[in-house]
């Protein structure tokens, strides 16, 4: 019973109340632990915003706290565009999608977005070469 008032106490976050060790035995005392999410949340490694998966170049932090409130980065980094299509993009998700206004952001983000994620020329796939081809019956 005593551990889960503890853990009642501890879950809302009670850092004021103040209980004797004495009272508690040792499996119950509380122990904080470091938050490891805290450390990692803007971490970038190999050039790449970690939580997010965003390359890591000027603007890339105006990117993440703008748009990965409403939808993934995968979202951002799927769709490649020029600057003209970002920019129409932009002005569809605040007309159609309650996207704010990002006055001197906007241009930021745009900059970031056709600096890293331009449009890929695709074609069709390459031929298929030495493959044994064979008759279905």
């Amino acid at each position: 019973m005593a551990f889960i008032i503890i853990l009642f106490f501890y879950l809302l976050n009670y850092e004021s109340l103040s209980i004797s060790s004495s009272v508690l035995s040792e499996e119950y005392q509380l122990v904080k632990k470091p938050d490891v999410m805290e450390d990692a949340y803007d971490m970038v490694k190999d050039g790449i915003h970690v939580r997010t998966g965003l390359k890591a170049s000027d603007g890339y932090m105006t990117v993440v706290n703008n748009c990965t409130n409403c939808h993934s980065a995968k979202l951002v980094i799927q769709n490649r565009m020029n600057e003209d299509r970002w920019r129409a993009t932009i002005k569809w998700m605040q007309k159609t999608q309650n996207l704010w206004e990002l006055g001197e952001n906007e241009q930021i983000i745009i900059d970031y977005l056709v600096l890293n994620y331009p449009p890929e020329l695709k074609g069709r796939r390459s031929n298929l070469d030495n493959v044994d081809w064979y008759v279905l019956e």
